[in-house]
């Protein structure tokens, strides 16, 4: 295992001043290994809004679907699959940006070894990155929590058509509504009520839920492991697009300053780990990774 530099610095408790200057992100990567960990922040400029920037859905009032309200009770899934079958498409149609294809071009190029995302909406895949760990999961399976059967959303999209034929005027009535980060959209309560939610295909009864982490829910154990072990491996953490308000993305940031790891942020507004970083960047992740890309470009 490679050798930790000694950790020479202390992280403050006001946190790291923001730059403008991508000349620290430009630094780390030429260097290389870098392993990435991403937010939603990341997929904002493909449509999707992120939670809690200054056009982010908990601004606008949305509160995300939690796992003790998903599982406990049978309205909360109706009104969660209801919203989630105009958002799904949403989200199909959601293109990889620049920063995603950057990172892509990053990890092909070796100057990037890992990629942790936050995000479930499978657009770091989509430009071409590999190997990609989808710490909350992945918007594009289903799971039975009775059978644990997994399979695909659009499986499902396909069963929901059937069982909800009347929904399609739904849809079109609300194609503009704004898709939110975990997949759904905003609808009024007399769009949901009707709405039938179908069981599990394979066991005939159980309850199908979206691969993914909600809100209250913990990372399978295993993902955590072995995001544990790529940021060990990591000579620099960089961080794009995310607030690290949740401490399922945070832990990395900490275990890397701990281990004397450099932490390198690109986010536009402060984080939570500021405090462990050595340099933030407040600019577009667009533009910063286009240019980080043109930079290091052989």
């Amino acid at each position: 295992m490679r050798m930790r530099p000694t950790l020479t610095w202390e992280p403050t408790g006001e946190g790291v001043p923001a730059s403008t200057d991508p000349a620290a992100v430009v630094e780390a990567v030429e260097a290389g290994g870098v392993v990435v960990l991403s937010g939603a922040g990341l997929s904002t400029e493909s449509g999707i809004p992120d939670y809690r920037g200054e056009q982010g859905s908990l601004r606008r009032g949305h509160l995300p679907m939690t796992y003790q309200e998903f599982t406990g009770e049978e309205q909360a899934r109706q009104r969660y699959w209801a919203r989630s079958q105009l958002g799904w498409r949403a989200m199909t149609r959601a293109r990889p940006n620049a920063g995603h294809r950057a990172v892509a071009a990053l990890a092909d190029a070796g100057l990037v070894t890992g990629v942790i995302t936050q995000n479930v909406d499978g657009l770091q895949q989509a430009a071409g990155a590999r190997d990609v760990i989808e710490l909350h999961g992945s918007l594009d399976r289903v799971t039975c929590l009775t059978c644990g059967n997994l399979s695909d959303r659009a499986d499902l999209d396909r069963r929901l058509r059937e069982a909800n034929p009347g929904f399609e005027d739904t849809a079109e009535r609300h194609r503009a509504a704004r898709v939110n980060p975990d997949g759904d959209v905003d609808l009024p309560e007399d769009a949901v009520r009707t709405f039938r939610v179908v069981p599990c295909a394979v066991c005939r009864t159980g309850v199908l839920k979206p691969d993914v982490v909600f809100f209250g829910e913990n990372v399978p154990p295993g993902r955590v492991a072995a995001c544990r072990l790529l940021v060990d491996t990591a000579a620099t953490l960089l961080v794009l697009g995310s607030s690290l308000t949740v401490m399922s993305g945070l832990r990395f940031v900490r275990q890397a300053a701990q281990a004397g790891t450099p932490v390198v942020i690109v986010n536009q507004g402060p984080t939570r780990g500021d405090r462990w970083a050595r340099h933030r960047v407040e600019l577009p992740l667009g533009e910063v990774m286009s240019a980080v890309v043109d930079r290091v470009r052989p």
